[in-house]
């Protein structure tokens, strides 16, 4: 007897089921406005390096200070990171005429103004993350994803082997104590240090929200649960836009978006521990008590008189299947049997193209157009309909091939970007809205995927170790950016490049279409 027979008997998908998954959707909610939040957290303003008040301005507007002190770009406008090292006066006559000896330019001494019409204060203008120190600037979004990418590790490893609730709770309970602390960091480094370890937390609830729901759900609505859990991102990422619409100070935008995650701990007293996970460890009288639960509450009370003989029964065939206590899978058995190292070879490749286009787009939010309050916005909006139709897509044709696919055309959307020219701003909003909704739709379609290709025993583990080869792919996305200084269009070369060749791997991976969950290694071999 498989645990999806078991399922049948209780009820796969009723009022349970449903419950479970809406409570689950609450810090799915909360994701990304921590994971996309760098896009507001540091944005840089539009500056200029601060100029020192002199006699000779006293009659001088500001405009008419700024064309003496700072030399301008090509195109009119005064340049960000460099001044004048003696007033020009001679500008005054003639504005056209700009200096041509660069021995007089140098770079900003005193500071820089910012411009603060949009922003209150981001770290980049607390800490003048700019100019020479762009790099720290975009570094905050990778220390970020270094803590979610090591959390990955963590907690893909103690879900498996302490229990999925367990870890769930511990991991928003650190979320909440380092975002708040992140908010009154007073220096970079601390921040830099929380902002690590806020990622490492909530790197938990990334991993463990999906397959906590799915080991629930009965076989036929395994997508719609998977896609239903996904569609909160998307309500997520609308949120933060509104969000950072209305909060303009760094500080408390780190509480706004943290505040929540009380709310999803208080709810998390309904969600059962996964019954399949405690089966598969041994640990059959909590099961027993989750499974009656179940059964009354989607109206199979006659459940009650044989489910202690079905338990027994699939306690057995576990026991037969596994061997040995699933505490004593690691990350190493993933490598250990030929189809689960191709698949984990396979997978990894795939999750690191996934998260590195989508963090690639996602993190370019002034790159097409738009207004970045907008285009976060519409972002969150097209994801919605990709995922609709990567519901019927993966049922239809299958998970490999819409895995492929779906990369495979993001990667050829950013491409299309490079290629078309800078004043066909509305063609390029189009191409690149249409990139996002593929890279959603191939972010959808690798968790569900990925949850379905590794066994009970290392699920977790699997888990685990794909989301820590996609956040090295997120932690890498925003250094990506600083590639322009080579040529301009190399970020966009280099995202393009990576979505199409790591889509071509999903072709070498499993179907999964309609296949019940494997529980033990030698269902996958």
């Amino acid at each position: 007897m498989k645990f999806e027979d078991l399922l049948l008997e209780i009820g796969g998908f009723g009022r349970f089921q449903i419950l479970i998954l809406f409570i689950l959707c609450l810090p799915r909610i909360n994701l990304p406005m921590h994971f996309l939040l760098h896009n507001f957290l540091a944005a840089t303003p539009s500056h200029h390096c601060a100029i020192p008040h002199q006699e000779a301005f006293v009659n001088l507007t500001m405009e008419e200070v700024l064309l003496i002190s700072i030399p301008r770009e090509p195109d009119g406008t005064f340049r960000s990171c460099e001044m004048f090292s003696q007033p020009q006066f001679h500008l005054l006559l003639n504005s056209s005429l700009q200096p041509e000896n660069n021995s007089i330019i140098q770079h900003c001494q005193h500071g820089w103004v910012y411009d603060d019409s949009q922003f209150t204060s981001t770290i980049s203008t607390q800490w003048d993350l700019v100019c020479e120190q762009r790099g720290l600037n975009q570094a905050t979004a990778t220390f970020f994803f270094i803590g979610v990418t090591m959390g990955a590790v963590v907690f893909g490893y103690l879900s498996d082997r302490f229990g999925r609730k367990a870890m769930l709770l511990l991991s928003l309970v650190c979320s909440v104590i380092f975002g708040m602390l992140s908010a009154a960091s007073v220096s970079y480094s601390m921040l830099a240090i929380l902002r690590t370890l806020t990622g490492v937390a909530l790197s938990g609830v990334s991993l463990i929200v999906l397959p906590l729901g799915m080991e629930w759900v009965d076989i036929q609505h395994r997508t719609f649960s998977g896609i239903l859990t996904s569609i909160f991102w998307s309500i997520g990422n609308m949120l933060l836009a509104m969000v950072a619409y209305l909060v303009r100070e760094w500080h408390w935008l780190l509480v706004a978006v943290t505040g929540p995650c009380l709310l999803s701990i208080v709810c998390l007293w309904w969600v059962p521990e996964s019954a399949r996970w405690l089966i598969a460890n041994g640990k059959v009288k909590q099961a027993h008590r989750h499974l009656l639960r179940c059964a009354r509450m989607n109206g199979r009370k006659d459940f009650a008189e044989d489910v202690p003989l079905t338990m027994y029964a699939q306690r057995i065939v576990l026991q037969w299947q596994h061997k040995k206590p699933g505490g004593s899978y690691s990350y190493i058995s993933l490598f250990r049997t030929p189809v689960l190292r191709k698949i984990s070879l396979c997978s990894g490749a795939v999750w690191f193209g996934v998260a590195f286009s989508y963090y690639g787009m996602s993190m370019n939010l002034t790159g097409f157009g738009l207004n970045m309050y907008l285009s976060q916005f519409v972002f969150g909006v097209i994801e919605i309909p990709a995922k609709m139709i990567m519901y019927v897509v993966m049922n239809r044709a299958g998970r490999r091939q819409s895995q492929a696919w779906a990369l495979i055309l993001t990667g050829l959307c950013i491409g299309a970007n490079v290629i078309i020219p800078k004043p066909f701003t509305s063609l390029r909003s189009v191409v690149a809205i249409m990139g996002k909704g593929f890279s959603e739709a191939a972010f959808t379609a690798v968790f569900l995927y990925t949850s379905e290709l590794y066994p009970t025993v290392l699920r977790q583990n699997g888990m685990g170790y794909t989301s820590f080869v996609a956040r090295l792919g997120g932690a890498l996305a925003p250094l990506v950016f600083l590639l322009d200084e080579v040529w301009r269009s190399l970020p966009e070369v280099t995202y393009c490049g990576v979505a199409v060749c790591c889509g071509s791997v999903a072709f070498l991976l499993p179907e999964t279409l309609n296949a019940h969950l494997p529980e033990g290694i030698e269902d996958v071999e």
